[in-house]
């Protein structure tokens, strides 16, 4: 059998999960993007339709901006303070 796990074992997983919600948190603003689009563009002048279709536009940027005000306030964090926040890594005992 192999070794028990132990917390440093956690460290590549926690990056691996990290780096695949990021991932999908870029694909699904990039398709909340092409929907508003769309519903923007066969809106035909309705105007509830059009509201619709801003209303996605505008929560699908405003996703993006937050997702990447996100990691500039960590790096900016990582470069005052000098600690790489960015890295999960755990602290033997």
């Amino acid at each position: 059998m192999g070794e028990p796990a132990t917390l440093q074992s956690f460290e590549g997983m926690f990056e691996r999960v990290i780096a695949a919600l990021l991932g999908l948190a870029g694909i699904l603003l990039f398709i909340m993007l092409l929907l508003g689009g769309f519903k923007f563009i066969t809106s035909g002048g309705d105007p509830k339709s059009l509201e619709s279709a801003k209303k996605t536009l505008t929560y699908a940027i405003g996703g993006i901006a937050l997702v990447a005000l996100s990691y500039l306030i960590l790096r900016f964090i990582g470069v005052f303070t000098g600690a790489d926040v960015t890295n999960f890594r755990i602290v033997p005992p």
